[in-house]
């Protein structure tokens, strides 16, 4: 029986508290892990609960809403909002912030995009959660509208044949957990994730469909990893769901690509609530998350000051060899790369 049930189980908020020694943070915490698992009960019935389609809107971007991505919205609003730890909230799904009452707020600040990747719901395909969290200053907008240095903890959660959530602190290390529909509860599942030190299973990962647009590097990159790079060709694997692409580039290894081109010249993903947390989790888990050539010189994302709740950027992801391959192309066009 000992061996079946954990009595000792390793909660997301035990380890919250046990690194932190913050309550708000552990109840802010706690508020999201109760949004992803009411999403992930959405999406898990959404056959069901005939919740496929569209809502008949349109969000802050753009973007035809379906119905969870309304649903997933309200979710995490109503979460954050009523945890008393929140003073503004940034969503995908509005397009101006949400100022917290006065009597229910606290010292955070949250971005989020409820839903990434809705456009696959319909055919069942895997999405997910990001946000990403900082401190309150004046209690406005601008509170938020600064770079990944001062984003104090960003993660994402994957909807999927289970359901993971992997975060990390400003300065620390990468973390995973997973949720346990016996308990209802995140357990510590994935330890001080680390992207692979060789760079892992030659996977490159972007939508070629844009390949008419990009700049020659990018171009010149893509095909190199096609033709092969000491021989061995790469293998192309693109969900279309950021969430499910960046995890499995975090755990596989592999690069991750959505330039900016001819056709989005700001990028195509959103700086504060896709770009910043998933260039944190990169980052501290040993990879790398560049901007490309983006505004005459390539960057990191986590540099980045997003001038608007709602503004874009490109994002390369992946470690130092394959990262390398895009830099290389860089140098060879006379432009200018950082050291890896």
């Amino acid at each position: 029986m000992s061996e079946k049930f954990d009595v000792d189980a390793p909660t997301l908020n035990r380890y919250v508290m046990q690194n932190t020694k913050d309550p708000e943070l552990v109840l802010l915490l706690n508020s999201l892990a109760t949004s992803f698992k009411l999403i992930a009960s959405a999406v898990g019935r959404a056959g069901v609960a005939q919740l496929y389609g569209l809502a008949g809107e349109v969000n802050s971007t753009g973007d035809d809403q379906k119905k969870l991505d309304v649903m997933s919205n309200d979710m995490m609003i109503n979460a954050l909002v009523n945890s008393g730890v929140c003073s503004v909230l940034v969503s995908e799904e509005n397009e101006d912030p949400i100022i917290v009452p006065a009597d229910r707020a606290g010292k955070y600040c949250v971005a989020f995009d409820p839903l990434d990747g809705s456009s696959n719901i319909d055919c069942n395909v895997s999405v997910g959660t990001i946000f990403s969290v900082y401190e309150k200053r004046d209690g406005s907008v601008n509170d938020l509208l600064r770079s990944g240095a001062d984003c104090i903890c960003a993660g994402y959660c994957a909807y999927s044949s289970a359901v993971e959530l992997v975060f990390t602190f400003n300065g620390g290390t990468v973390e995973g957990f997973c949720l346990d529909p016996t308990i209802g509860e995140f357990v510590h599942t994935r330890i001080n994730m680390k992207f692979p030190a060789d760079g892992g299973k030659k996977i490159y990962s972007c939508n070629e469909g844009n390949f008419i647009h990009w700049d020659q590097p990018i171009k010149d990159a893509v095909e190199a990893f096609k033709s092969g790079i000491g021989g061995e060709p790469y293998s192309a694997r693109y969900v279309g769901s950021m969430v499910a692409d960046i995890h499995r580039t975090l755990l596989y290894g592999g690069i991750y690509i959505y330039p900016a081109d001819k056709k989005s010249p700001k990028g195509k993903l959103r700086c504060l609530y896709e770009g910043i947390p998933m260039a944190l989790i990169i980052e501290q888990a040993g990879g790398i998350a560049s901007t490309g050539y983006f505004e005459g010189k390539i960057g990191r994302v986590a540099e980045l000051i997003p001038t608007g709740i709602h503004c874009k950027c490109p994002i390369i992801m992946g470690g130092p060899r394959d990262v390398g391959v895009v830099y290389d192309c860089y140098k060879k066009a006379g432009i200018e790369t950082p050291s890896l």
